[in-house]
């Protein structure tokens, strides 16, 4: 029997008389990852959104490990996520960024933040200011932060924006590596190929609905 860790059902998103998202039906199986492709506005950002609790349906629901997002849990647990472009406090470094998250909920400490910086082949132990990072380097951070207290579902927005040749070539070998782990990976890019070499499924949202692509 198929195990289903996300259930978006009748979902819609309307911003004033804008339809952006319009009667989403989804299951998402545990364990699987799930690519989503759309021009920009499409709505796929505004869809892990709300999977993440970051903003309400305007009508249906979205179910995370069994619990209604927004009712029985305001932020699911258990998910890593990175929306848009990472945000970091500009003159700390990329420890001690992510030591300012891992405080918020104290699950980990700084042998895991270390592990994770070292995943995504960032040096925990340099002190440079996150401002004089590279964008690559940032978004590798966002990776990191994302993965960091090691959960089962990571919602990843372009993962591999910004980053070079070697840097997509490792964050795809890191993801799948994740998968084999069991995780539940969605995400979105522009790349057909990084799709079809990452997603069990894919879906195209367009004019505010979602179709699975053949």
């Amino acid at each position: 029997m198929e195990e289903y860790i996300i259930e978006i059902l009748n979902f819609s998103k309307k911003y004033k008389d804008r339809i952006v998202l319009k009667d989403i039906n989804l299951k998402i199986q545990k364990g699987k990852c799930y690519g989503f492709v759309g021009i920009n506005g499409s709505g796929k950002t505004i869809l892990f959104k709300a999977i993440c609790g970051l903003i309400n349906p305007s009508s249906g629901y979205i179910k995370v490990d069994g619990k209604e997002v927004g009712k029985e849990v305001d932020f699911p647990e258990n998910v890593g996520m990175l929306i848009e472009e990472p945000g970091f406090l500009p003159n700390y470094s990329a420890f001690e960024n992510l030591k300012f998250l891992a405080d918020i909920n104290k699950k980990i400490g700084k042998n895991e933040i270390y592990a994770a910086l070292k995943y995504v082949n960032l040096n925990p132990h340099d002190n440079k200011s996150v401002k004089k990072y590279s964008l690559g380097m940032k978004q590798r951070l966002g990776v990191a932060q994302a993965i960091m207290e090691d959960p089962d579902i990571l919602i990843l927005d372009e993962p591999m924006n910004s980053l070079d040749k070697k840097g997509v070539k490792l964050i795809k070998e890191k993801l799948l590596e994740l998968k084999e782990k069991g995780k539940t990976i969605l995400l979105t890019s522009h790349i057909a190929e990084h799709m079809e070499e990452l997603c069990d499924f894919i879906y195209e949202i367009d004019d505010g609905n979602i179709e699975i692509m053949e």
